[in-house]
């Protein structure tokens, strides 16, 4: 049993935010991480290989990655496109049903007694309303799971799990609650996406899970000379807009995926926090201090999901980038390491933890040579798109 008052959660104030996080206490942070362990030890690591979140070696890049791999290989095909749909969900975290759930960690092999101990941190949660001195009724929550929790992430990771593509053209990329629909569509063929849409909305609602229409977006990806107009795709009888463009995972990719875009973006991010840099020097602060700074913010903007996009940036973009770099070393005065071996050294760690990893999903694509030590290179048919990995 979980006590009531390790159930109260702290809802941080900020008048900015409509939807604050309720944050559990310390003592249940603790526990939660106990259990989060243990759960971990008891489930396949193999256990849907398309869930990119809280899993170790998995993070963006490998959504961002997977993504567009699937595209680009689809896409050197003669006579094809791809449809991709973006799926936002509304409130997905306050609409979970714990009966629905504790059934699905049955099934995954978790013992009852823990599934019992899950359910009651779930259900009984207290709830009121605080404003200045006064204080509503008291009314208790038995849905939905505090978003500040340790345990609320996984456990909706192990909600989503069984929803997996029932079409080999169709990939369900998920990051969390963020999930996309990758559909590989062939000579205009668009039955097996649409069904696998069709699907993906009634799993939603078996599992509690509304979507938001208006914030679902689509693009399509094609090459192809012969351009046509693509017809919309209708969900619950409201159309999903398709976009030229869509900030993806913090990452901004375009329908003709040049990222021009997301480089523009990146560079007044970087900017901006080259003032502030600016600022600590008319400081006199050392400079070891503003080495650590600078790779706080500035060289985590500019490096941020890099192995994803760096690889087919125009030169002109490349330059913009080291342009940064260039000024902030003037700043602080001493040699940083360019945008460029940034990226050749995340590549390298990158596909070392793939190779390491055969429960990572592009683990197949990296073959051992004979000796046993080295890998094949991985080539590229074609131009489009980014180099990548």
């Amino acid at each position: 049993m979980v006590p009531t008052c390790f159930k109260t959660n702290t809802i941080v104030l900020c008048l900015n935010d409509y939807r604050p996080i309720a944050l559990t206490s310390i003592i249940m942070k603790c526990f939660e991480r106990l259990v989060m362990r243990h759960i971990k030890t008891q489930l396949s690591p193999s256990l849907d290989p398309l869930q990119f979140a809280y899993r170790p070696n998995h993070s963006t890049d490998d959504a961002i990655s997977t993504t567009l791999h699937l595209a680009l290989t689809h896409l050197d095909k003669k006579g094809t496109y791809v449809r991709m749909l973006f799926i936002d969900f509304s409130s997905a975290f306050n609409t979970i049903v714990p009966q629905h759930l504790i059934g699905k960690l049955s099934l995954l092999g978790l013992n009852t007694s823990l599934c019992n101990w899950i359910l009651d941190f779930l259900t009984g949660r207290p709830q009121f309303v605080w404003i200045g001195s006064s204080t509503s009724n008291t009314t208790t929550l038995s849905s939905g799971a505090p978003q500040g929790s340790v345990l609320s992430p996984l456990l909706f990771t192990l909600l989503t799990h069984d929803c997996a593509a029932m079409h080999s053209l169709n990939h369900i990329i998920k990051f969390a609650d963020d999930m996309t629909v990758v559909g590989l569509i062939n000579k205009d063929n668009e039955s097996a996406y649409r069904e696998e849409v069709q699907e993906l909305v009634s799993w939603c609602e078996v599992n509690n899970l509304y979507l938001n229409v208006d914030k679902t977006k689509q693009m399509v990806v094609d090459f192809r000379r012969a351009r046509r107009d693509h017809s919309l795709l209708a969900i619950n009888d409201f159309s999903v807009e398709i976009i030229k463009n869509i900030k993806f995972l913090g990452v901004h990719i375009a329908e003709n995926l040049t990222w021009t875009l997301n480089t523009s973006s990146i560079t007044k991010r970087a900017q901006q926090c080259l003032y502030f840099l600016r600022k600590l020097r008319k400081a006199h602060l050392p400079s070891p201090i503003l080495t650590t700074f600078y790779r706080g913010t500035v060289e985590s903007i500019l490096s941020s999901c890099i192995i994803t996009w760096f690889g087919n940036c125009t030169a002109f973009d490349r330059k913009t980038l080291q342009r940064i770099v260039r000024t902030a070393e003037k700043i602080i005065g001493v040699s940083l390491p360019s945008i460029t071996n940034i990226y050749i050294t995340r590549c390298i760690r990158k596909a070392t933890n793939i190779v390491k990893d055969p429960t990572h999903p592009s683990h197949k694509l990296f073959t051992l040579l004979p000796s046993g030590r080295r890998v094949t290179i991985l080539e590229r048919k074609s131009e489009k798109g980014p180099g990548g990995l």
